[in-house]
């Protein structure tokens, strides 16, 4: 952010925002039509070092991000709407804070500040041409189709049974280990479904590469058997360490389980019985998914994306564009050498796997 900005960002009276999550808006008019706007919003968020997550014909999104401690992280989502001249500018805070300081407000007013004085350096003739750059832009006449493309790589047949036998052996092998950590009494409540989701989020990752697997909605089915096994057979691993340790009789699973809830949970001296318990299981799940579930998403996606070189998929998405049928594209692949419908399958969930990558970065 050059020091105009800066010097304007220390000067502005902020409103304090205070809820679950803290916002602040305000409106302001502009002349310029709905492509010129867009326009000059993405170079005003090139001067204020907002990352850019998603954009149509009438609404821009933004994050704000800082370094501390060595790491990035988002603080502020902005979003930018137009509607005939009425341009509507909201901060939303990301992260657990209840109380803003008035960041949204100072966020809101500095992009009203910094598009003004964006839109300044442009005359009449000058946005003109600005629009006429941006509407060749976004139907990509410039584009120039290639004489040949990259030829397909040979991929192994999707095979599901990779992927469950994989999830199934890291759930196990999950379980084990917080069983033995358990029976220890070194188990962190919030650390170690933090961990368990990271190292299933990693294990999934690799399984679907290894596996070529694609189905997303039985992905997600598989991702929740997973978790559930995790505590499940975590359950039974202490009944079994723990009869094994002590020579105790077998009583059964079953009836560990009724002696665990009868025991209940107790937390600083203060046994919340069985509902307690069932509760802590619950959260553990819950807490573990909501992890886990992002990041295996994440990197569904960007495998989605890396099968396919990124001049094949500009060149199907180019006649996409051009509002050819799929069938259509699928002829003009064709001709370029990529006549497998497999191959032409995996074109086409790349351009999907682009449109989730864009819907995962707008998530606050």
């Amino acid at each position: 952010m050059d020091e105009v900005l800066k010097s304007f960002e220390k000067t502005v009276n902020t409103k304090h925002s205070v809820g679950f999550t803290p916002k602040y808006s305000e409106k302001f008019r502009t002349s310029v039509n709905s492509t010129v706007f867009i326009a000059i919003t993405e170079k005003t968020l090139e001067k204020l070092n907002w990352d850019l997550v998603y954009k149509d014909d009438s609404n821009v999104e933004a994050k704000r991000k800082v370094k501390s401690l060595g790491f990035e992280q988002y603080t502020e989502a902005i979003t930018i709407s137009y509607e005939a001249g009425e341009v509507t500018v909201k901060s939303e805070s990301l992260g657990n804070e209840m109380w803003d300081l008035g960041r949204n407000s100072k966020r809101v007013k500095l992009f009203i500040y910094a598009f003004e004085e964006t839109l300044k350096a442009f005359d009449g003739a000058s946005l003109k041409e600005l629009e006429e750059e941006t509407e060749k832009k976004n139907k990509w006449n410039d584009y120039v189709i290639p004489e040949a493309l990259p030829q397909p790589v040979a991929t192994k047949a999707p095979n599901f049974i990779i992927v469950i036998a994989g999830g199934l052996a890291v759930a196990l092998i999950l379980g084990f280990v917080l069983a033995f950590i358990s029976i220890k009494g070194v188990y962190i409540i919030g650390l170690f479904e933090f961990l368990v989701a990271l190292v299933i989020a990693y294990a999934l990752k690799h399984l679907i590469k290894l596996s070529n697997f694609t189905d997303f909605s039985k992905l997600q089915y598989l991702l929740l058997a997973i978790v559930i096994l995790t505590y499940l057979s975590n359950q039974y691993f202490q009944y079994e360490i723990l009869t094994g340790l002590h020579n105790l009789d077998r009583i059964g699973f079953g009836e560990f389980m009724k002696m665990r809830l009868s025991a209940g949970l107790t937390i600083n001296k203060l046994n919340t019985g069985w509902i307690g318990l069932l509760i802590s299981w619950v959260v553990q799940i819950g807490l573990t998914l909501l992890i886990a579930y992002p990041r295996v998403a994440s990197a569904f996606t960007s495998y989605l994306i890396e099968r396919v070189p990124l001049e094949v998929v500009d060149f199907a998405f180019y006649h996409l564009v051009k509002e050819k049928s799929e069938e259509e594209v699928r002829a003009e692949l064709s001709r370029k050498g990529w006549s497998d419908v497999k191959n032409q399958d995996e074109v086409f969930e790349a351009i999907v796997g682009l449109q989730n990558a864009v819907e995962l970065n707008r998530i606050k």
